[in-house]
């Protein structure tokens, strides 16, 4: 493993400090270990600060370290060890860390870290000119079956050629929304071009007994003629509810329904929100979900069903999409610049 320092004192800034939304997120993360365990929520409060900032300094080491009471020293030893926090300045637009383990390095990865050095820079964890690019190699990303791949940021872009990798770069200078997973024709690791097994579906099964003769009814004993006329009438009602009794309820709705009533006016661009790609706007909007205020007032049991339906449990809380929904519902962009010190996605 190489050594990891942190960046020249030139580069680092005078002071650190978490926003108000962060603040807020930092003290109830902290909360959630028990008494005497504090310390354990460093490696959150630390990807925090990086998501807040695009890196972590050496400011911000020493406060999460003071807010957990713990060494300096400590602190460093994990932002130092590791690979996750990055310890310089990244690009605003964009960090690649091209995969160059043995299964992306057969399928091409060496070409992909080529295009890194011609468009980007020629040394990894150098920016560009604009400071908007830089790129780094990594170690296995755990999506070996669509190599060659590469992540930016939270987001992972895989099955990609040379011709596509550098599209991809375009777009991202470009500020545009970039097609996150698979960049051929297949779903996730499902095979590419489709199914190619077990593509009949196999006839059912004749039954194998047969069914059960019969009995003949028992003859119903006469009834004293006294009480013939009297329990007839019971009788019949109870045969009459026994046809109409009501159906059993329905079924819940499978996953994929409408959860939410679709408010009237335009649709918000929820791809604002950090941690919503395009894929899973339209998730979002095949649930009823199309503006910024249904976000912003999620129950926690709303939480738990669209993480369900999402299948990206934890996303929602960990992300906070509520607060950043919040500020955008408030005052679009520039009240988001305001709550969090940065663009929106």
């Amino acid at each position: 493993m190489s050594v990891r320092r942190l960046a020249e004192e030139q580069v680092q800034p005078e002071s650190f400090a978490f926003n108000t939304a962060n603040k807020k997120w930092a003290k109830t993360t902290i909360a959630k270990y028990p008494k005497g365990r504090q310390q354990s929520a460093v490696i959150p409060l630390l990807m925090r600060a990086q998501d807040q900032d695009g890196w972590v300094t050496k400011k911000c080491i020493e406060h999460v370290a003071d807010m957990l009471d713990m060494p300096y020293i400590r602190a460093l030893e994990v932002a130092t060890f590791y690979t996750q926090f990055q310890l310089k300045p990244v690009g605003t637009k964009a960090h690649i860390q091209v995969c160059g383990t043995t299964p992306c390095m057969l399928r091409g990865s060496d070409e992909l870290i080529k295009i890194c050095k011609n468009k980007i820079n020629a040394k990894p964890f150098e920016l560009n000119k604009e400071g908007t690019l830089s790129w780094e190699e990594v170690e296995c990303q755990g999506a070996c079956v669509n190599a060659p791949m590469i992540m930016v940021f939270k987001d992972t872009y895989e099955d990609l050629t040379p011709e596509r990798f550098e599209e991809i770069i375009d777009e991202f200078e470009a500020g545009k929304d970039v097609k996150t997973g698979p960049q051929v024709d297949r779903v996730f690791s499902a095979p590419e071009g489709g199914a190619v097994t077990l593509t009949e579906v196999p006839a059912k099964r004749a039954a194998s007994k047969k069914p059960a003769a019969k009995k003949p009814a028992a003859k119903a004993k006469a009834a004293p003629a006294a009480k013939t006329k009297a329990a007839a009438k019971p009788a019949a009602k109870k045969a009459l509810a026994k046809k109409v009794a009501p159906k059993p309820a329905a079924k819940a709705a499978p996953k994929g329904d409408v959860l939410f009533a679709v408010p009237a006016g335009d649709k918000d661009d929820l791809k604002l929100i950090s941690g919503v790609g395009p894929v899973l706007e339209g998730k979002l909007n095949a649930l009823g979900i199309t503006q910024f205020s249904q976000v912003a007032k999620f129950t926690k049991k709303q939480i738990a069903e669209v993480d369900d339906r999402l299948s990206f449990k934890g996303r929602i809380e960990r992300d906070d999409w509520k607060a950043q929904a919040k500020a955008l519902a408030k005052g679009g962009a520039e009240e988001y610049r305001k709550v969090f010190g940065k663009d929106p996605r």
